[in-house]
Protein backbone atom coordinates (compact mmCIF):
# COMPACT_ATOMS: atom_id res chain seq x y z
CA UNK A 1 0.00 0.00 0.00
CA UNK A 2 1.37 3.23 -1.39
CA UNK A 3 0.93 6.43 0.70
CA UNK A 4 -1.16 8.19 -1.61
CA UNK A 5 -3.72 5.56 -1.15
CA UNK A 6 -3.33 5.53 2.32
CA UNK A 7 -4.30 8.86 2.76
CA UNK A 8 -6.99 9.17 0.19
CA UNK A 9 -8.91 5.63 2.16
CA UNK A 10 -8.18 7.84 5.56
CA UNK A 11 -9.62 10.69 4.41
CA UNK A 12 -12.44 8.37 2.43
CA UNK A 13 -13.01 6.59 6.49
CA UNK A 14 -13.21 9.98 8.29
CA UNK A 15 -15.75 11.19 6.19
CA UNK A 16 -18.20 8.16 5.47
CA UNK A 17 -17.47 5.92 8.21
CA UNK A 18 -16.86 7.52 11.31
CA UNK A 19 -19.74 8.01 13.52
CA UNK A 20 -19.00 12.21 14.98
CA UNK A 21 -20.57 13.16 17.97
CA UNK A 22 -23.44 15.43 18.59
CA UNK A 23 -22.51 19.03 19.98
CA UNK A 24 -24.81 18.47 22.56
CA UNK A 25 -23.56 15.10 23.51
CA UNK A 26 -19.91 16.91 23.95
CA UNK A 27 -20.95 19.23 26.27
CA UNK A 28 -22.67 16.82 28.33
CA UNK A 29 -19.60 14.52 28.65
CA UNK A 30 -17.41 17.42 29.01
CA UNK A 31 -19.88 18.35 32.27
CA UNK A 32 -19.45 14.59 33.49
CA UNK A 33 -15.65 15.39 32.95
CA UNK A 34 -15.18 18.19 34.93
CA UNK A 35 -17.16 16.79 37.77
CA UNK A 36 -15.64 13.92 38.05
CA UNK A 37 -12.35 15.76 38.24
CA UNK A 38 -13.46 17.83 40.89
CA UNK A 39 -14.65 15.54 42.96
CA UNK A 40 -11.53 13.14 42.42
CA UNK A 41 -9.67 16.51 43.38
CA UNK A 42 -11.45 17.28 46.38
CA UNK A 43 -10.55 13.36 47.48
CA UNK A 44 -6.95 13.24 46.74
CA UNK A 45 -7.10 16.89 49.00
CA UNK A 46 -9.17 15.19 52.17
CA UNK A 47 -6.83 11.94 52.18
CA UNK A 48 -4.16 14.48 51.52
CA UNK A 49 -5.09 16.74 54.16
CA UNK A 50 -6.02 13.87 56.44
CA UNK A 51 -2.27 12.01 56.00
CA UNK A 52 -1.05 15.35 56.77
CA UNK A 53 -2.94 16.29 60.07
CA UNK A 54 -2.00 12.00 60.92
CA UNK A 55 1.78 12.69 60.27
CA UNK A 56 1.95 16.08 62.11
CA UNK A 57 0.47 14.35 65.24
CA UNK A 58 2.95 11.93 65.25
CA UNK A 59 6.05 13.46 64.78
CA UNK A 60 4.88 16.03 67.58
CA UNK A 61 4.51 12.43 69.72
CA UNK A 62 8.50 12.54 69.86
Amino acid sequence: MNIKSFVIESIDEMKNKVTWPTYSFLQNSAVLVIVASLIFALVIGLIDLGFENLMKWFYDLF
